[in-house]
């Protein structure tokens, strides 16, 4: 689904077992044989479990199975089995959890988000914003997908979405609309998106040519009245809504008629609580 390398991988192990596990080396059980079960105690989508399994394969732990990402679990479902030596279980444990955990819960608020809005709207798509804590990136990328998300941007290479932080060095919307026909020339294919705050901005752009027009901050009955009033004029055009929408209120928003729904709030919450038991075999 998502590639994330060995290197990286490998950096996770470091970061949580720079030497020794002392414990287990300490208790003299590091030769023992164990097995290791991961036990959902809640409803879960989950997410991070190929992350998880080449953390038991660098360890030597032999999964005996496992269900893949984007899977649905429900309280006592177990959805990965392994066995090793008690010395390797240990050291991939906590990391393991943590990460099926954090990448999981974000995964389960993604997809009742989805869910939310695809009842009303079943056109529309969600799209989670590259504003993911640093270093977590291909984890929660991943997550959002197996939640039934996109990503919105994967990052300032890869799209053209002008902001008003951008206009400030323009001059203002209007000096933005004289250039639209250079942009388009110079990124002939791409798609060129302009976040607004005010209808009358939106139908300067739309004469321009813009490509598309992310909305922020606009509560979603005035952002109804607006999107009734673009698609009069340009019914092709596509229109994203941002900012301050959640799983409280994402239904209101996929009423608005926009093509989209650009969030955060999937990657802010509780991680999905998890169980690990390990017996001895």
């Amino acid at each position: 689904m998502l590639y994330i390398s060995d290197e990286t991988i490998d950096r996770w192990i470091k970061e949580d077992v720079p030497y020794i596990d002392l414990t287990t080396l300490t208790l003299g059980i590091g030769g023992f044989k164990g097995k290791i079960s991961f036990t959902a105690r809640e409803y879960t989508v989950l997410s991070g479990v190929e992350e998880v399994l080449r953390i038991f394969a660098k360890f030597g732990i032999t999964p005996i199975r496992s269900l893949p990402s984007g899977s649905v679990v429900n309280k006592g479902d177990i959805f990965i089995e392994a066995e090793g030596l008690a010395s390797s279980l240990h050291m991939a444990w906590k990391m393991a959890m943590n990460i099926i955990e954090y990448s999981s819960g974000i995964a389960t608020r993604t997809k009742r988000m989805v869910d939310k809005a695809k009842l009303v709207s079943p056109q529309i798509t969600v799209v989670a914003t590259r504003k993911s804590f640093p270093g977590t990136k291909e984890l929660a990328i991943k997550s959002i997908i197996a939640g039934g998300a996109f990503p919105h941007r994967l990052g300032l290479s890869e799209t053209i979405l002008i902001f008003k932080q951008h206009i400030t060095f323009l001059g203002d919307i209007n000096n933005l609309a004289q250039i639209m026909k250079q942009i388009k020339t110079n990124a002939c294919e791409k798609k060129i998106i302009v976040e607004v705050e005010r209808i009358e901005d939106a139908l300067h752009l739309i004469g321009s040519g813009v490509d598309g027009l992310q909305f922020d901050k606009i509560p979603a009955n005035d952002l109804r009245i607006m999107v009734d009033q673009i698609r009069r004029l340009n019914p092709n055009i596509t229109l994203l809504g941002a900012g301050g929408i959640n799983g409280d209120n994402i239904e209101e928003y996929a009423r608005t008629g926009i093509d989209a729904i650009v969030t955060t709030s999937m990657y802010f919450g509780k991680p999905s609580d998890i169980g690990v038991t390990m017996e001895k075999i």
